[in-house]
């Protein structure tokens, strides 16, 4: 880098002092060989325009004529592309938000970028591993392109972005990114509420890390039971109010408190139902859901944690903490939940509220007895931590 530098300033000295501002900002010091499509695109349409100071015009061409005594044309070129004058162009003259909106369906559209898949969801919040995990799923979709393997469009970048995430890799040690990633997110979960939320939690981490199975024993039957009516024809007769029909009822053998339940949860938080009119229609993730058990497991033990609109995360909070001690075997009651807590903000209603509606969900699952948890019901409780705890990390808005 620095003979590059030294050469810079030589042939064309007006670009040195640019040239050198920016390969530190793109490369942190690293080798020039490092850097990555993504990398120089996330520097040229946000962080030049967001964080650099001076003549960002200039900034960018002095970058491009560094890279290019380096032999990485491709890149260079990217630095004085009609795309990157308008996203410059676009910051300066409506603002970070408007540039922000062009700086990412810019990057979308170079296919560069790893899609979510099942098995993962980025963050917007990443940590050491998922950047060195999104890193490297970045620079095999750009080598797939360049070598025309694929298309900036193609669906089978997910295809790809799942391989590389869950191949053994000789420079993990035989692991994979997949894993990396999940133990990153399960520790964060453990070690980041306090000292009260670490002595509860830290027991879970080992558990947690592979897949909760689905019991072999029945459950989940009035969720299932209403997604199998539901998809009859005429669906799942309601009131005027909107409620479920006596006739509905009169069929199942369970509550209208349980029965409401279900159908409260797998119309809000699992997408399973829909309102048509008067009556209750499978959609078809509802559909899906019927025809993969393993999947309505793990959707409708996630939604156990899942928030209700409007929701303060600290509520979906209390519940993580009563499923946890539900699952330890210990009573879930407002005290220990709010000593777990220790958040001046909460307010008893709140607590409750929170915990009366964790119980409605275990109750329409048929997963606790007596106030303690059946054997699935353990099962559930730690699939959901599980699923909370790995979920992505997204910056909140908190007005």
């Amino acid at each position: 880098m620095a003979a590059l530098l030294s050469e810079l300033e030589r042939s064309e000295p007006d670009y040195a002092e640019h040239a050198r501002s920016a390969i530190d900002w793109l490369t942190g010091g690293e080798p020039l060989e490092t850097i990555t499509e993504l990398n120089v695109c996330e520097f040229l349409w946000y962080t030049l325009p967001t964080k650099v100071g001076g003549d960002r015009a200039a900034i960018a061409r002095a970058l491009g004529r560094l890279l290019r005594l380096g032999g990485l044309e491709r890149y260079a070129t990217l630095c004085t592309s009609p795309t990157t004058t308008r996203i410059l162009r676009t910051y300066a003259r409506a603002g970070e938000d408007a540039g922000m909106a062009a700086y990412q369906s810019a990057l979308s559209a170079t296919g560069v970028l790893p899609p979510d898949v099942p098995e993962l969801r980025w963050s917007s919040i990443m940590g050491p591993e998922e950047l060195g995990a999104h890193g490297a799923c970045s620079a095999a979709l750009e080598l797939a392109i360049v070598s025309g393997k694929l298309s900036p469009d193609s669906q089978e970048r997910g295809a790809l972005t799942r391989l590389w995430l869950t191949t053994p890799r000789p420079e993990l040690g035989g692991d994979n990114w997949l894993h990396r990633v999940q133990g990153e997110r399960l520790n964060r979960w453990v070690l980041g509420r306090g000292t009260a939320w670490r002595e509860l939690a830290q027991p879970f981490e080992v558990c947690l890390h592979a897949p909760i199975p689905a019991p072999a024993e029945d459950h989940l039957e009035a969720l299932r039971w209403l997604l199998r009516v539901g998809r009859e024809p005429g669906g799942i007769p309601l009131t005027q109010r909107h409620n479920l029909a006596r006739s509905v009822l009169a069929q199942s053998t369970w509550s209208a408190a349980e029965l409401a339940a279900a159908r409260e949860v797998a119309q809000t938080q699992m997408g399973a139902l829909r309102r048509a009119g008067r009556r209750l229609v499978t959609t078809s993730t509802g559909q899906r859901l019927l025809e993969d058990p393993d999947l309505l497991w793990e959707t409708a033990s996630a939604a156990l944690l899942a928030p209700t609109s409007g929701e303060h995360e600290f509520r979906a909070s209390a519940r993580e903490v009563a499923l946890m001690l539900l699952a330890d075997g210990s009573p879930a009651d407002r005290d220990r939940v709010t000593a777990v807590i220790d958040c001046e903000e909460w307010q008893t209603p709140e607590v409750d509220a929170s915990l009366n509606e964790l119980g409605q969900r275990l109750d329409a699952f048929g997963l606790r007895s007596e106030g303690k948890l059946t054997p699935a019901g353990r099962s559930a409780a730690l699939a959901a931590l599980r699923s909370h705890a790995l979920r992505p990390r997204q910056y909140v808005n908190m007005s």
